[in-house]
């Protein structure tokens, strides 16, 4: 079992910077994906970036060059560096965990096991 728990959320001005951490818990010592996602009122949930064991990271279009994907496996924190935000990026934006797996990220969402109950993401024209 991973317990993940989201922070770091608000509301910023278009053009602003947020950096989204999420904690993990239990066994964080196995090797999983780990990824961020987002998702609003009417819309399917989307993923944003991800991560896998060895560091190799992958975005989603519409954020690539802006966001930046990092996991501290020494504290066990996953983080998401949001630069340049715009109004479309405001989401509730969730932290989830995939596998065990090493070196490998699912590109199916159903395959992420764990996830963290969310933090709102507002950005304001």
């Amino acid at each position: 079992q991973v317990r993940l728990v989201e922070s770091g959320g608000g509301s910023v001005q278009a053009g602003g910077s947020l950096r989204l951490s999420c904690g993990a818990s239990g066994h964080t010592r196995t090797s999983y994906c780990m990824g961020w996602f987002r998702q609003t009122p009417g819309k399917e949930r989307e993923e944003v970036a991800s991560v896998d064991s060895s560091g190799a990271a992958t975005y989603a279009d519409s954020v690539k060059g802006r966001f930046t994907i990092s996991n501290d496996k020494a504290t066990n924190t996953l983080s998401l560096q949001m630069t340049g935000l715009k109004p479309e990026d405001t989401a509730m934006y969730y932290c989830a965990a995939a596998g065990p797996f090493r070196n490998y990220c699912p590109s199916q969402m159903d395959r992420f096991t764990y996830w963290g109950q969310g933090t709102q993401v507002t950005v304001s024209p």
